[in-house]
C-alpha cells in the first residue's frame, strides 16, 4: 500500500494518526471547488512549490506572459492549467487570470507565495459553508532571511480568496487590491511570503513599483506636495517601527521599514519629475 493511505495506515498501525503529514491528509479528502490562480513570468524556480501548497483545490490556473525560463513547463507538470497572454498591468492581469477559472470561487497566489497547513484547513473550513463573499488572510513575509512578526511585515491583511460574482481586484497597475462588494471575512492560518530575492533585486522592483505608482498619481492629476514628500515617509517610518513595534523584528524589520519608507519619498519625488517635465514639455 503506498501514498497517502500508506501513510495513514503506517500511521494507524502506530497510533500516530495526529502526525499524519498535511499534504497525505490532504490528499485523502476530496478537492474543493476552487480555483488556484497564478500569474507567471519566469517563476519556475518558485511555482511547482507554491502549486503544491494548494493541491487540496481542484483546478490550478497558471496565466503566464512570455516567460523564458521552464515556468510553463513546470506549472503543466504539476497539473496546472496554462494560458498565454500578454502583460495588461498586475490588477487588470489578474482580472483577465480570474476570469479564465472554471470554478467562481478562486484563490489567487503569487509564485512566491506557499499556502501554511493552518491556512489550508481554515480554507477547507470555511468552504464548506462560506459566510462572506470573500477572505481575507495574514500574510508573514521573509525578509533578509528572517520571517517577520510585526511592523508591515506582519500581519498584511490580503484578500486572496473570494467568488468573481461578487468581487474583483482594482484596476491598479501595481499595489492592486481585492474590492468585494460585501463583508470581508478573515481567516486564521498564515500565506507565507518566502521571496528567494537578493536585496539588490528587491530593490531593483521596488524602484520599479514607485516608478508605476508615480506615473498613476500623475495621470489622476495628483500634485506633488513638500509636505507629502518629508511627512509620508517620517509617519511611515514612525507608524510601522514604533507604533506596530517593527522594532523586535531587528536589523530585518528595520531594514525592511526604511525600504518602504524611503519607497514613499521616491514615489513623490518621481511626481515631481513627472510635473517638471510636463512644464518643460509645454514650453517647447
Amino acid at each position: 500500500m503506498g501514498g497517502a493511505f500508506g501513510n495513514l495506515a503506517r500511521c494507524m498501525s502506530k497510533n500516530r494518526c495526529r502526525a499524519i503529514p498535511s499534504d497525505a491528509m490532504s490528499d485523502l479528502l476530496p478537492p474543493l471547488a476552487l480555483s488556484i490562480v497564478v500569474i507567471t513570468r519566469d517563476a519556475g524556480a518558485q511555482l511547482a512549490d507554491c502549486l503544491a501548497s494548494a493541491a487540496f483545490a481542484a483546478e490550478a490556473l497558471v496565466v503566464d506572459c512570455g516567460s523564458r525560463d521552464d515556468t510553463v513547463e513546470i506549472a503543466r507538470r504539476s497539473g496546472a492549467r496554462v494560458v498565454a497572454h500578454e502583460w495588461l498591468g498586475y490588477g487588470p492581469q489578474k482580472n483577465f487570470a480570474v476570469a479564465q477559472a472554471s470554478h467562481d470561487w478562486v484563490l489567487c497566489l503569487d509564485a512566491d507565495e506557499r499556502v501554511s497547513p493552518e491556512l489550508a484547513s481554515a480554507i477547507r473550513t470555511v468552504m464548506q459553508n462560506p459566510q462572506h463573499k470573500a477572505y481575507a488572510m495574514p500574510r508573514r513575509n521573509r525578509f533578509l532571511g528572517r520571517w517577520l512578526a510585526h511592523g508591515e511585515g506582519y500581519p498584511d491583511w490580503n484578500v486572496r480568496l473570494f467568488d468573481r460574482r461578487h468581487a474583483r481586484w482594482s484596476d491598479d497597475s501595481v499595489h492592486e487590491r481585492v474590492v468585494s462588494d460585501a463583508p470581508v471575512g478573515r481567516l486564521a492560518g498564515d500565506l507565507l511570503h518566502a521571496s528567494a530575492e537578493s536585496l539588490d533585486a528587491y530593490l531593483a522592483k521596488q524602484n520599479h513599483y514607485t516608478t508605476l505608482q508615480a506615473a498613476a498619481m500623475h495621470a489622476r492629476g495628483e500634485r506633488f506636495s513638500r509636505i507629502r514628500l518629508v511627512l509620508a515617509p517620517l509617519l511611515r517610518f514612525l507608524r510601522f517601527y514604533l507604533l506596530r513595534a517593527g522594532f523586535l523584528d531587528g536589523t530585518a524589520g528595520l531594514v525592511h521599514i526604511a525600504i518602504g519608507s524611503f519607497n514613499s519619498f521616491c514615489k513623490y519625488a518621481k511626481l515631481r519629475a513627472m510635473q517638471q517635465a510636463d512644464r518643460r514639455g509645454g514650453r517647447e
